[in-house]
């Protein structure tokens, strides 16, 4: 019978460049489940600490860290090998002094960085949607799936940094000229540049963004655009 959430499984030569697994080792790797991250945009958990992190040597390490409850994402125990962890994810271990983030580096998609302790209850999340529901109130949706009712006013594409787990709008980061922007796909992921401007969509091209880079200076769709900060990035990034 057919599991009703898709496969367990993906070919090892279909999984995407940044899980840095062996290609040839065998044929099948575990997949991530659906869930707060898309599928090619995340890494599952036990791939994470075998092949990222490193810190277990096999999927059966893995299993057992993992169920014994010793993984934290967001605040939150994860017990699920499949659970997606992806862009701006905080990931605590027992018994491990790091805390990790995932953030786009060097063209990398996605890589952790150690962070320091205090900034483990921080997270950047980009505003994806919001609509309005009862007595004016407004739900907004995030990147990682979640959501928060609030009368926060923002607009989609504009990040908001949140405590977690219990979401909390600590601040607003607008998407508009002056704001330091931070690349989250594409060749340039990992870079951060100042926006210029941010040029409206149009019946053939999609709302963009200017960006000026160190000797550059780039238009790009402005959904793989994160404003992070005025001056400097408002979290570690680095």
């Amino acid at each position: 019978m057919v599991s009703i959430s898709g496969s367990k499984k993906l070919k090892r030569q279909m999984a995407p460049q940044f899980w840095g697994i062996a290609r040839k080792d065998k044929r099948f790797v575990i997949t991530v489940r659906p869930g707060p991250h898309k599928k090619h945009h995340s890494v599952p958990t036990a791939v994470f600490l075998r092949d990222m992190l490193k810190i277990v040597t096999s999927l059966r390490e893995a299993k057992t860290a993992i169920y014994s409850g010793k993984v934290k994402i967001d605040g939150v125990v994860r017990k699920s090998l499949h659970h997606a962890i992806g862009l701006m994810d905080v990931v605590e271990l027992e018994n491990v002094s790091d805390v990790y983030r995932l953030v786009p580096t060097d063209g990398k998609l996605l890589k952790p960085i150690k962070i320091n302790d205090s900034e483990k209850t921080k997270k950047l999340v980009r505003v994806t949607s919001k609509t309005t529901i009862n007595k004016g109130k407004m739900q907004i949706g995030f990147h990682d799936g979640r959501s928060t009712i609030s009368d926060t006013k923002v607009n989609v594409g504009d990040v908001c940094l949140i405590q977690v787990p219990d979401q909390k709008i600590l601040e607003v980061i607008k998407l508009e000229a002056g704001n330091h922007g931070l690349v989250t796909r594409g060749i340039n992921a990992g870079q951060i540049g100042k926006i210029e401007s941010v040029e409206e969509g149009t019946f053939i091209l999609p709302k963009r963004v200017i960006l000026s880079l160190e000797d550059r200076k780039i238009e790009i769709p402005a959904d793989i655009i994160m404003p992070i900060g005025k001056e400097e990035p408002v979290i570690q990034l680095k």
